[in-house]
């Protein structure tokens, strides 16, 4: 019988993708735009608003674990305060309701659709993407299909 070493939990779920918040000036702008202007709106609410954070949803015992970095995301009944990353069964086991996706010139269309089908799979309730550049903006409800 082999007995597997569990893996240690910062292997499992770093709190750094290793990748740039932001591409360009124009993008980090809207994010940081967008970012302090859900903290000002909600500041009277419980929620904690963050901006490039890994969600992990899922807890796993091998990886890779699941894992997206939104651009702006918002959880209403999760105090604000400081993350290394967001790990949702520690949170009282609440998805981000709302995330924000400013899209960068790298980003493609099938890039997108998988955020989009990651988040609405996970429990995403509303989606916003938003293209500075050419001032497409595009929002998904993630609510189930009736």
């Amino acid at each position: 019988m082999m007995v597997q070493t569990p893996i240690p939990p910062h292997i499992l779920y770093p709190d750094s993708d290793g990748k740039p918040m932001a591409e360009n000036t124009l993008q980090y702008g809207w994010i940081v735009r967008l970012v302090s202007n859900l903290k000002q709106l909600l500041k009277s609410q419980v929620a904690f608003v963050a901006g490039d954070l890994l969600w992990y949803p899922v807890q796993v015992e091998r990886p890779p674990a699941p894992r997206q970095a939104p651009d702006a995301m918002v959880v209403l009944g999760r105090p604000d305060g400081a993350r290394g990353s967001y790990k949702q069964w520690e949170e009282d086991n609440i998805p981000p309701q709302v995330v924000f996706e400013i899209l960068s010139p790298s980003n493609t269309m099938s890039e997108m659709a998988a955020k989009q089908q990651f988040y609405q799979q996970y429990g995403v309730l509303e989606m916003y993407f938003y293209n500075p550049q050419s001032h497409n903006f595009g929002v998904f409800n993630g609510l189930p299909r009736r």
